[in-house]
């Protein structure tokens, strides 16, 4: 989880460096249809709005070497989400889902880098426990062997 980590963290707070305001209308609108595609219920149709909201973040970075590298990281992260995603939503709501993208757009919006880059790793770390809880669970543990 380095590699997501680091360049999560680069890509987010070059965005809150060098965004201008229509970088930010562009984050701004990909962030509502992510929050839209959580409401739809459609956990597996997540992923695509997820990767969107954090390509246009990168691309407000200005860096298009890092951006490359990152597509590909999210595209990897995307293959993983699909496996787990069902498992978040049984084991919590949908009602926080989301909030951590808001910080880091947040953050991104006031050039806070510190804020913005702090806020993009907690988000990555969210996703590695997500993932590592997925991993844990015994799907064995309720079948009845006679």
């Amino acid at each position: 989880m380095a590699a997501p980590d680091l360049l999560q963290r680069a890509v987010t707070r070059l965005a809150a460096i060098q965004r201008n305001d229509e970088d930010l209308e562009r984050i701004r609108a990909a962030e509502t249809a992510y929050m839209t595609s959580i409401t739809s219920g459609d956990f597996q149709a997540m992923t695509e709005p997820n990767k969107a909201l954090h390509m246009e973040i990168s691309r407000a970075g200005k860096n298009p070497c890092l951006t490359g590298y990152y597509e590909k990281l999210l595209g990897e992260g995307q293959r993983l989400s699909h496996l787990y995603f069902d498992f978040i939503i049984s084991a919590a709501s949908t009602d926080g889902m989301g909030r951590d993208h808001a910080e880091i757009v947040e953050a991104i919006a006031a050039r806070d880098a510190d804020a913005a880059e702090k806020a993009a790793h907690e988000h990555t770390m969210l996703f590695q426990r997500r993932f590592l809880d997925f991993m844990q669970q015994n799907l064995t543990s309720r079948m009845k062997i006679s």
